[in-house]
């Protein structure tokens, strides 16, 4: 990776996310590709391919997950396994 690298965070609006940009911003890289849930669903296969061929990252960083409060995940459980890790 280097400084004209172009990276795409998927998930930069997270915890995990959004300190993987701050850091890379803060070591100089300026090539940086991010895209809302609302720009880009990370569901849709057929979207995602379309963005990557269209943005050409070189390198992807998968910080985006599927998230909810406790409760949450305890009462739909399948789903979110099934948004996070598939």
């Amino acid at each position: 990776m280097n400084f004209k690298s172009i990276i795409y965070v998927a998930g930069h609006n997270g915890l995990v996310g959004s300190a993987i940009v701050r850091e890379l911003k803060k070591k100089g890289f300026k090539k940086i590709i991010v895209a809302s849930r609302k720009q880009l669903d990370l569901t849709d296969q057929g979207k995602v391919l379309k963005f990557l061929k269209k943005k050409k990252p070189d390198f992807i960083i998968i910080a985006a997950e599927r998230v909810g409060g406790k409760i949450s995940k305890k009462k739909n459980k399948a789903e979110f396994i099934n948004k996070n890790f598939l």
